[in-house]
């Protein structure tokens, strides 16, 4: 059976073994409607036209894990941010992990998703929140709404200042031959709150892995949100992201994304401004090789006056690897005194690798500042001779150069354990052991 039937056949089955609030059941019934007219995107689609999935829905995925499966902390202690003190939120196989996670209830909530969905007294902030922001047309977003029961809750009261980073993990731990998962992840942040977010999906074996994950983000006026997403997984895992973003007045939401693993990457990051004032922020660092494909998809809907964005993408690729920039800055007649920059910068290491960059504008406001930029090279040679002729190796000069090249984006990372880290990653992807501030 195709996966596509055998989601469409699972659904009666799945709404049936979870209690629901009766309005999700429409909520789901119409996202499973439209993922049973659309089915999975393919190439014939412009936003999909680089990326194709055919090679990844060929697995006989299980779309539900047989047994709960639990993990040892010393197995994947790596993964976390263990320098520091965080609140955790980490799911097995799809599966909450109360062994591993640290939530709270004290002051602001940190917890799951399934208690949100079913419990009495979330009610009305799952009837305010949830899939308010989400695309109801986008296919894989639909399918992840119809299956929607478990992922993280974090909901941010007002003029909160979370006191350490709040940390979203999900382990695969190949105890399914396939297995897709679809965490729903949702968060609140009251006005004038702030908080730091890092999310991640990590496998710990090399079993295929289809994660169809979808985060919707609330910034009410004055907040501050940073979320940071760490991808570097196994080779046999790949990824479907699509984060919506809803801003109120004068907020600041920045969410940088780091790709270095899996085998085929597509983030979808979608920003909406409601308000004047707001300021959002777009970064990421990719270094692949291989035959890996990483693919950003990009969106920042300028709805209202005065209000900024910002988006500067790095991209390294070698071997046969594929990297995909698609940026669209929408700005609308209403959205008078927009400020608005999008970077795009690619070097590509072997005359195989592969980059498709699409920045677009689409500007219907006549009082704005709108730019943007796309490069794509090689290293440069004369740098290259510079260093070797003061005895720096070949390799660690190439390693500085891709470094100095990224590091732009990386000063921008606001957690330093979670700089050194990224460093680490880096450094190691890079294949070299450089004075980095590890």
């Amino acid at each position: 059976m195709e996966l596509k039937e055998k989601l469409i056949s699972s659904f009666m089955a799945f709404e049936e073994k979870i209690d629901v609030h009766s309005q999700l059941h429409d909520i789901r019934t119409s996202a499973i409607k439209n993922f049973e007219n659309k089915g999975f995107p393919t190439k014939k689609e412009e936003a999909w036209k680089y990326t194709s999935l055919n090679s990844i829905l060929k697995n006989d995925f299980t779309v539900f894990p047989k047994s709960e499966n639990t993990i040892e902390f010393s197995e994947v202690k790596k993964y976390f941010l263990h320098e520091i003190d965080t609140y955790k939120v980490i799911f097995v196989d799809g599966v909450f992990s109360s062994f591993l996670s640290s939530t709270t209830h004290d002051g602001l909530d940190v917890c799951l998703m399934s208690s949100a969905l079913n419990k009495p007294k979330y009610k009305e902030i799952i009837e305010k929140y949830f899939n308010k922001i989400a695309n109801k047309d986008e296919s894989l977003t639909s399918l992840n709404t119809a299956f929607a029961s478990e992922g993280a809750y974090v909901n941010i009261p007002k003029s909160k200042l979370v006191d350490k980073p709040i940390e979203i993990i999900y382990f695969s731990t190949g105890k399914e031959n396939a297995l897709m998962t679809q965490p729903r992840n949702l968060v609140i942040v009251g006005e004038n709150a702030q908080v730091q977010i890092i999310e991640r999906h990590q496998s710990l074996y090399e079993n295929p892995v289809l994660t169809n994950s979808v985060t919707e983000i609330f910034a009410e006026q004055n907040a501050n949100v940073d979320y940071y997403k760490i991808q570097n997984d196994l080779m046999s895992a790949n990824l479907v992201d699509n984060t919506y973003i809803s801003q109120q007045r004068s907020t600041k939401v920045s969410v940088h994304t780091f790709s270095f693993g899996g085998n085929i990457t597509r983030n979808n990051l979608n920003f909406y401004h409601f308000g004047e004032g707001i300021d959002s922020t777009l970064k990421g660092i990719t270094i692949i090789g291989g035959k890996q494909l990483v693919d950003h998809f990009t969106l920042v809907n300028h709805a209202t006056p005065n209000c900024e964005s910002h988006q500067n993408y790095k991209c390294i690729l070698n071997d046969s690897a594929t990297g995909v920039f698609n940026g669209k800055i929408f700005v609308e007649k209403e959205a008078q005194k927009t400020d608005a920059f999008q970077q795009n910068n690619n070097i590509l290491l072997s005359d195989k690798a592969t980059i498709n960059a699409k920045p677009q504008l689409e500007i219907f406001a006549d009082d704005v500042k709108c730019s943007h930029g796309c490069t794509i090279g090689q290293l440069d040679e004369n740098a290259m001779f510079y260093m070797q002729a003061r005895g720096i190796p070949k390799k660690e000069a190439k390693a500085l150069l891709m470094y100095a090249f990224s590091n732009e984006v990386i000063e921008s990372v606001r957690i330093p354990e979670l700089k050194a880290r990224i460093n680490k990653i880096i450094a190691q992807r890079l294949g070299v052991s450089l004075g980095f501030d590890l």
